[in-house]
């Protein structure tokens, strides 16, 4: 029996190359990812814009408009 150290104990594990498929599936991710960032800073940005401008627009009343009469003279639903 042989001697155990740590140099023959615990073997060395080396990583398999990337396949192309491992490669492509990475960047497509890292794609969504970035789009996704791009997306979420524009709606935020958008949205505080859209908010500020709100607030700084005084509110409207809605105007009542008069209701129409019918043909007979009374007021139609």
């Amino acid at each position: 029996m042989t001697k155990l150290t740590k140099d023959n104990l615990f073997k060395e594990y080396t990583s398999k190359p990337e396949t192309a498929m491992d490669k492509t599936t990475r960047i497509v991710r890292q794609m969504v990812e970035e789009e996704a960032e791009q997306r979420q800073a524009k709606v935020t940005r958008l949205r505080n814009t859209r908010l500020e401008r709100e607030a700084n627009t005084p509110s409207e009343t809605p105007v009542k408009t008069a209701r129409k009469t019918g043909p007979s003279g009374t007021a139609s639903k």
